[in-house]
């Protein structure tokens, strides 16, 4: 009974720091694109049905899109969890999109050596780079003033980001009360932040986060793909790329390689730009993989459709979003099919590739089941070309001199060129 009471006894002390507060770590770094949103998304709709008890977004960005930008407030703002935004390590900046993504915090924090601001919008014209309209002005200071107003954060301060494009240091915004703390590392804020009560849609809660279990969270290959073919340098390379391959492949037909490549980069582009969302842009992709596969099934494309139908089906498959009724295990499971079916399609197509690649090195010089027929009945008059039939087979002749030879005329096969017979009328025995 003593042995049992104290094996119970280590079982309950190894598991405490299970039972402890849970700390879920995400990097939004470098542009705001689509891809920090989904990995945004993800960690939230994960944190707020698991054990997580705090969600940490180490922030480090000079800006990005407005419309990516207003979503991941909205998630930040309606979660069920408590969100700290940290603009972290020194030398790290919170500019443009960065101050509205602070200030939708609902602790805010920054290390030493770091800034926010510089949030007024700029329009690119054929004058250049100017300050956009009023009315963009007055709407975006608005909406920092609505989010400064939600978490209790100076209100002139978050206007001031965007009509006269402040600019705060870490000791400034702590000063002015735009931020709550300001820490060396996460381990420092934790310790910080530890007994402090939030307010969280209308329930108080209090962090206990003094010996925080941290778990550190990377984004998927998906979301980096999103993340890259969002940023609007390369969407508009890949947008420019996309249509010369599709006008040169129109100019010179015959080889596929500019359509097909040029189709799949025009569709990514305009996913990139923002025409198309990604739950679009993934079936679009997949329906043209399909579309090129059964092509290539139809057609002599050497092969070159049927990559570039891997390719779109593989790219489709990775932008296709997580449904929220879809479990996390269906949606691998998805990945895993899709994956599998590529790869038999292309062991399939190395070996078509092949065989068409060996018969141009090695043509036959003739046919090995080719029988030529010593006689045969004018079908179609000849003159001198036209048609025989011998043994219930229909084959093109030509008479050996030029002359006509008419229709039910038997004849005699001379020899064969080019799969066409040289014939002559038949004799008849006795004249």
């Amino acid at each position: 009974m003593g042995r049992i009471i104290t094996l119970l006894t280590i079982l309950i002390l190894c598991s405490l720091p299970l039972f402890g507060t849970v700390v879920s770590v995400v990097d939004i770094e470098g542009m705001i694109t689509a891809g920090q949103l989904s990995y945004l998304e993800r960690e939230l709709e994960k944190a707020a049905t698991s054990e997580t008890d705090l969600l940490v977004i180490r922030l480090n960005t000079q800006g990005g899109l407005v419309d990516v930008t207003f979503k991941i407030n909205e998630a930040i703002l309606n979660t069920s969890i408590p969100v700290v935004v940290f603009v972290t390590p020194s030398g790290a900046i919170a500019a443009s999109a960065g101050a509205f993504i602070l200030l939708a915090g609902d602790i805010a924090a920054m290390s030493p050596g770091t800034t926010v601001g510089a949030a007024q919008p700029l329009s690119i014209t054929s004058g250049g780079v100017q300050e956009a309209a009023d009315k963009t002005q007055t709407f975006l200071a608005n909406h920092a003033r609505s989010l400064a107003e939600q978490n209790n954060r100076p209100e002139d301060i978050a206007t001031g980001f965007v009509m006269d494009n402040l600019t705060l240091t870490a000791n400034e915004s702590l000063q002015e009360g735009l931020i709550d703390y300001i820490a060396t590392d996460l381990e420092n804020l934790l310790l910080q932040m530890h007994g402090t009560i939030i307010e969280k849609h209308g329930q108080s809660i209090e962090l206990e986060t003094a010996d925080s279990q941290i778990i550190y969270r990377e984004m998927s290959l998906r979301e980096r793909v999103q993340k890259s073919v969002s940023n609007p340098q390369i969407a508009f390379l890949l947008l420019m790329l996309g249509l010369m391959g599709i006008y040169f492949g129109l100019s010179t037909p015959g080889t596929f390689v500019p359509e097909v490549l040029g189709a799949i980069l025009l569709i990514i582009g305009i996913y990139g730009i923002g025409l198309f969302d990604t739950n679009t842009t993934g079936i679009i992709l997949i329906i043209i993989g399909f579309g090129l596969i059964t092509g290539e099934i139809f057609t002599s494309g050497f092969g070159i459709l049927g990559i570039g139908g891997i390719i779109s089906l593989l790219i489709g498959a990775l932008l296709l979003p997580h449904e929220p009724l879809m479990g996390f295990d269906w949606y691998g499971a998805f990945i895993r099919t899709v994956i599998g079916i590529i790869i038999g399609i292309a062991i399939i197509l190395i070996f078509v590739i092949q065989r068409i690649i060996y018969s141009h090195r090695h043509p036959m010089s003739e046919s090995t089941n080719l029988t030529i027929p010593n006689t045969g009945v004018v079908v179609e008059e000849l003159a001198p070309i036209g048609m025989i039939k011998s043994k219930g087979e229909l084959w093109s002749a030509k008479s050996f001199d030029g002359t006509t030879i008419p229709l039910g005329q038997e004849v005699e096969v001379i020899k064969e060129e080019s799969f066409k017979l040289i014939v002559k009328p038949k004799e008849v025995k006795g004249e």
